[in-house]
């Protein structure tokens, strides 16, 4: 796993501190779309039945958005993530 962002979510020791830029980015590299309405950015994937709805925090995510991402990562095993780092 070489990607910084998904290391740092899965680490689950810097939730507060995701800025949200990178989060969209790492949605992004890991397949999803998105639509916005307002301050709400709605990722999606024809992969997966999960939606993902975001909004910034000034310029960092919100953890519990965080947390949230962070468990669809396990559940699916997204961005190279296995069975033996969960």
């Amino acid at each position: 796993m070489s990607d910084k962002i998904l290391e740092l979510i899965l680490s689950r020791r810097h939730d507060t501190n995701i800025r949200f830029t990178d989060l969209q980015a790492l949605l992004k590299r890991l397949g999803f779309e998105y639509r916005v309405k307002g301050d709400h950015f709605i990722y999606y994937s024809n992969d997966f039945p999960e939606i993902i709805n975001i909004q910034p925090d000034g310029n960092k995510a919100k953890a519990y958005q965080v947390r949230q991402i962070r468990n669809i990562v396990y559940k699916y095993h997204l961005g190279g993530v296995d069975d033996a780092q969960i």
